[in-house]
């Protein structure tokens, strides 16, 4: 039998983030509660009407374009992509062909063809026998870049989207939420049994990333299944149905000759080197918070991998942990303190803000977070008393220094005071004694337990468990 070799492309679609649309001054809010609200004559395509270029969008394709290191182009030019459909008035969508911004580039691993932008289309629904269109989304700035056929599993296809997703974020080109259409993920799969490539079918508007890796490996499987009982795979376009777990055939593959595409006449071309907002240097000042660079700089901290990634896919919480960071840096703190504070931020503060989704993390709370680390590191307090402070500090901005003196919470690191506790717990629990002594060392767990409490969380630990060993085996 035939060993199969899956060759998968892909194309993403994403929304940028500008305050006007791509051609127009309309307000670019695709998600806009009333329908037709965001429109004007060149949004609706009315005879006469002229495109004006949204310099802000062309200014975001390019950050993508340094960010993966792509080629800028010196000359580009819009083109008009015939075809004729209902969310579509002009019967032709502005995009670009030969010249796009962006050529090349690599992102997690995986080359990059181009790089480039359109606009987007209406968005058409549809009641029964009835279709309506909605112009809000007409006009809306699209980037669409497409990587080169070099990935060969589902999951790596999902990797490079969930990679994407994060460097738009990242650089504040768009929100690319895949649940409400900002980012939209197209496959392109072919198998073959040689080095010659196969038939490619594409796989349109895929929502999620578990569709995306669901949608591939059935695609795979069913080519599989075809041509080992000698069908042909055609080249056509095909969907994605989640309910069924399975693509589904939308029309036969267009080329791009059907498009009948060439220079828009309206739009004046593009010389890129002549645009002092656009030169490299200018596009790279916004650079340093792509991923690549925050794995770099969390690594050189000494955070551990999980903990980095759950920073990375956590915009607010990478804002707050590098104010923090800065901070304890000030105060003459090393990486053992800032590892701590990650850890908090990562986990502690992760599952407070899970729990009370109402409360944005505010990085203008990172000082008093970073007096609380410091508190920590020092002995001052004790991680449990830590934790209990935590949602006062970060989501109301206490100060951990007087909120633990008030409540009585600073560490009691008194020997003689800790001692008497010591041998009162030990008098209360004679049992729990005599177990310890005849080999049950968790025994003692319960003991420490009991300490722990008895200070209200305030006494050192360590301190407590060798004054406990100390009476026990004395």
């Amino acid at each position: 039998m035939s060993t199969y070799t899956p060759t998968i492309g892909i194309e993403v679609h994403a929304e940028l983030k500008t305050k006007s649309k791509m051609f127009c001054s309309c307000k670019n809010d695709p998600h806009a509660s009333h329908p037709n609200t965001n429109i004007c004559p060149v949004c609706l395509a009315h005879p006469g009407t002229l495109p004006v270029v949204n310099n802000e969008a062309v200014k975001k394709v390019l950050l993508v374009g340094r960010a993966i290191s792509g080629e800028i182009a010196s000359y580009s030019e819009f083109d008009r992509k015939n075809y004729f459909y209902p969310d579509i008035p002009k019967a032709y969508q502005l995009s670009q062909y030969q010249f796009p911004f962006v050529k090349g580039g690599e992102l997690a691993g995986v080359s990059i063809t181009r790089v480039h932008l359109e606009e987007d289309t209406a968005r058409s629904q549809h009641q029964g026998e009835i279709s309506l269109v909605d112009f809000n989304r007409a006009g809306v700035p699209l980037m669409e870049l497409v990587t080169e056929p070099v990935i060969h599993s589902a999951a790596e296809a999902a990797r490079f989207a969930k990679e994407l997703q994060l460097l738009l974020r990242a650089l504040g080109v768009s929100d690319a939420n895949m649940e409400k259409g900002e980012m939209r993920v197209e496959a392109n799969i072919s198998i073959s049994d040689s080095e010659k490539l196969g038939t490619k079918v594409e796989v349109k508007n895929l929502n999620s990333f578990k569709a995306v890796e669901d949608a591939i490996n059935y695609e795979i499987e069913r080519q599989k299944t075809a041509l080992q009982s000698h069908k042909i795979i055609t080249q056509e376009t095909r969907g994605w149905n989640t309910a069924q777990n399975k693509t589904f055939l939308q029309r036969s593959k267009e080329t791009a000759e059907d498009y009948r595409y060439f220079p828009d006449p309206d739009i004046p071309k593009y010389d890129l080197s002549t645009i002092e907002e656009f030169n490299n240097s200018r596009l790279d000042e916004d650079l340093s918070e792509i991923p690549s660079k925050t794995r770099v700089f969390l690594q050189d901290l000494g955070i551990e991998s999980q903990q980095a990634e759950a920073l990375v896919n956590d915009q607010l919480a990478l804002a707050f942990f590098k104010k923090v960071v800065v901070l304890l840096q000030e105060s003459g703190k090393d990486k053992t303190v800032i590892k701590i504070a990650a850890n908090y931020i990562t986990s502690d503060l992760a599952g407070l803000r899970q729990d009370h989704p109402e409360h944005v993390l505010d990085s203008t709370n990172a000082m008093s977070f970073a007096t609380l680390i410091q508190m920590v590191s020092e002995g001052e307090i004790t991680s449990r008393v830590a934790k209990d402070l935590l949602f006062a500090i970060v989501f109301e901005g206490a100060d951990p220094k007087e909120m633990a003196k008030e409540k009585g919470l600073l560490a009691d690191n008194s020997v003689e005071t800790l001692t008497a506790i010591v041998d009162e717990i030990i008098s209360l629990n004679p049992t729990v004694v005599t177990e310890y002594k005849n080999g049950k060392t968790a025994s003692l767990q319960f003991l420490l337990g009991q300490g722990m409490k008895a200070t209200r969380g305030a006494a050192n630990p360590k301190l407590l468990t060798e004054l406990f060993e100390k009476k026990l085996l004395g």
